[in-house]
């Protein structure tokens, strides 16, 4: 059998280590935009979640930024306010991976930055030159 048939899709862990590299990755003045910023990694989102954000199905969400950006003010933390965070969900993720031409890594990148782009109030523009300028 060869090395290739035995693969495995990655596991939560995995997409763990890859989401925290993406985010290493990531150019430093768009990391100070979101110190404090928590990645968390799930298979899908959760029923709240989904009928919040008018989802079809589980797999139509690949992330999301939940917190209070700089657009909105949240550059003050308040007393009893959690902290900004990102969820990637893994199976949506791997989902749209094995239909597109790029890689794994690459699709983590951009949602990251999408989904902290966004809540940070910067442009598509800003937002792909951030990940042209990722590692």
């Amino acid at each position: 059998m060869t090395d290739i048939a035995k693969l495995q899709a990655p596991s939560l862990a995995d997409f763990e280590l890859l989401a925290h590299a993406a985010y290493e990755g990531l150019p430093e003045a768009f990391r100070q935009l979101c110190d404090g910023v928590v990645i968390r990694v799930e298979d899908f989102p959760d029923d709240e979640t989904l009928t919040e954000m008018e989802c079809e199905t589980p797999f139509d969400l690949l992330g999301l930024f939940r917190g209070v950006g700089l657009a909105q003010g949240g550059d003050v933390m308040q007393t009893g306010q959690f902290p900004n965070m990102v969820w990637l969900y893994r199976r949506p993720l791997l989902d749209y991976w094995a239909e597109h031409e790029e890689t794994l890594g690459h699709l983590v990148t951009h949602v990251l930055v999408h989904e902290i782009g966004h809540h940070f109030g910067l442009s598509d523009d800003d937002m792909e030159a951030i990940e042209a300028a990722a590692g």
